[in-house]
């Protein structure tokens, strides 16, 4: 790895909101990670909490752009309406399985950080 992308990754470590310090001698990036304090530890679960809203919305752009994929081959009678109904019926049960699937990893993932 070239002395610019050690720059790079120690930059990105450094704006990547987890309160990490990396130490770069040029060959190598050392990162020192203090034991979690209980305010760590919660300042760590809103960090997995926006991670986990910013997947959500995520989703949800999909589930609206497929929508609109739909509309768009019922006017264009690619697809009937009762197809393009059952199709966005479809796409929000597969919306909320993953907005749920989000819900179940980041409960996981906050029980993991907070346990001693």
């Amino acid at each position: 790895m070239g002395q610019g992308a050690f720059a790079d990754v120690d930059r990105a470590i450094q704006k990547s909101d987890l309160g990490l310090n990396p130490v770069n001698d040029g060959k190598l990036i050392r990162i020192n990670i203090p034991p979690l304090t209980e305010e760590r530890r919660k300042d760590l679960v809103k960090v997995a909490k926006r991670y986990t809203e910013d997947a959500k919305v995520a989703i949800r752009n999909v589930r609206r752009d497929l929508n609109e994929q739909l509309k768009k081959l019922e006017k264009d009678k690619d697809i009937t309406e009762d197809d393009m109904h059952k199709g966005q019926d479809e796409v929000q049960k597969i919306t909320d399985e993953h907005v749920k699937k989000c819900d179940e990893v980041l409960a996981a993932k906050e029980k993991e950080i907070m346990e001693i």
